[in-house]
């Protein structure tokens, strides 16, 4: 039995095979060949791309969507940080659900089907993110996987009362550990206290890590050291690193191949690094974006995402993770065909690997979790920022949007 037939569509990854049927049945691809027949509901696709759904490494569904109680005037990391922490005293757990599902249903808009989203807590917010994120994991099951990962965004040694939230956080259902190690007072104190919590949780590890506009007192390094010494491997992410933009081509060989042998995977936040780094320049002006594609081809699994939305720390965002991917390609200067695929295997199967995803992937057997596109290829849809026009999570349709059509004179 099949319940669903997406016909003529071409899979990313092989298009080169043409276009192809995918039969679904019970959530679960069941059939992928041509000319494929069944009882079950058609819908012809016209050869347009279908993907995995996206996935979402880096969010802050907490902390979106706060431009109007915040000023972004300065446009620097300090006056974000001094901003949100003092829209933090006034989140309530109602308030952070309110707008983390407006972000969160955009991200499914846009084909998103999995999330990591980085949620704070310290003891001016305490646990309202917590408590306003976790019931979207079971409210939206519908249309996305979504996991939490907890982080102390201003400090955890030099800030008292943070590390118990940290831990009571976990407890409550929090499944990754996070932290911002260049906001401590000791920042490898702090990577030390995160690596002992994912230890005694066995919980993955994403840091926010070497977040600067110069690339003196980089933490990278000994987050690779301490991941070779509790054996975290293949568990480990770090997120900006925009250090490692302004190091020399030898150095980011260097620690690149490190990263690559310690198992420690890179997520690159486009938006964010742009609107951010470099604010104390004025010639010449950093773009402060981690080559992403260079350190795959060192062996280093990367993802692109989107971070912060409508906030101090990035004013803008639509949650596509396909725009963030074209925004990355513009910046830094992609433009063969090979990288142009990996700008999208960076938010669909590499962000799969960050957060260790089974099943994932357009296979026989696997959860049909998918996305189509209004393009031809995975090439195509980063350069043209391809708008998705249809979702299924586990089978189920999650949106429709119908694609745009010319209104042509009569003649």
């Amino acid at each position: 039995m099949i319940d669903l037939v997406l016909a003529n569509v071409r899979i990313a990854g092989a298009e080169s095979r043409g276009t192809v049927d995918i039969g679904i049945d019970d959530g679960r691809i069941v059939e992928i060949r041509s000319g494929l027949h069944a009882e079950g509901e058609r819908i012809d696709l016209s050869g347009r791309l279908v993907s995995p759904g996206f996935v979402e490494t880096h969010i802050h569904l907490d902390k979106s969507c706060l431009l109007d109680r915040c000023r972004s005037d300065e446009g620097t990391l300090a006056e974000a940080i001094e901003q949100v922490a003092l829209a933090k005293a006034t989140f309530t757990p109602d308030d952070v659900h309110e707008r983390a599902t407006r972000t969160l249903e955009k991200s499914i808009l846009h084909g998103t089907t999995h999330m990591r989203t980085h949620v704070e807590v310290d003891p001016g917010v305490g646990l309202a993110g917590i408590e306003g994120v976790l019931p979207l994991a079971d409210e939206y099951r519908w249309a996305i996987d979504l996991e939490l990962c907890v982080f102390p965004q201003e400090g955890l040694l030099n800030n008292p009362g943070t590390d118990e939230l940290m831990v009571e956080a976990l407890r409550r259902g929090a499944t990754v550990v996070g932290a911002a190690p260049y906001t401590d007072s000791d920042p490898r104190g702090q990577i030390d206290r995160v690596f002992e919590l994912a230890r005694e949780f066995d919980v993955d590890i994403d840091m926010h890590l070497d977040f600067g506009d110069s690339p003196d007192a980089m933490d990278v390094e000994y987050v690779c050291r301490k991941t070779d010494e509790t054996g975290w491997g293949g568990r480990v992410t770090v997120g900006h690193v925009t250090k490692l933009s302004l190091v020399p081509p030898e150095a980011l060989e260097r620690i690149g191949r490190r990263l690559s042998d310690a198992g420690v995977a890179v997520t690159v936040l486009p938006s964010t690094d742009l609107y951010l780094m470099g604010r104390s320049e004025r010639h010449s002006v950093p773009r402060g974006v981690t080559p992403a594609h260079r350190l795959l081809e060192l062996g280093v699994n990367c993802s692109l995402s989107s971070n912060n939305v409508l906030n101090p720390f990035t004013p803008f965002g639509d949650c596509s993770l396909v725009r963030m991917a074209n925004l990355y390609a513009n910046v830094c200067q992609v433009g063969s065909v090979a990288e142009t695929e990996a700008c999208f295997d960076m938010i669909t199967s590499r962000s799969a690997r960050i957060l260790r995803l089974e099943g994932y992937g357009i296979a026989v057997g696997n959860p049909a979790d998918l996305v189509v596109l209004d393009a031809e290829s995975s090439r195509l849809a980063v350069a043209e920022v391809a708008q998705p026009i249809l979702a299924l999570k586990r089978g189920r349709p999650s949106f429709w949007r119908e694609p745009a059509e010319l209104i042509r004179p009569e003649l």
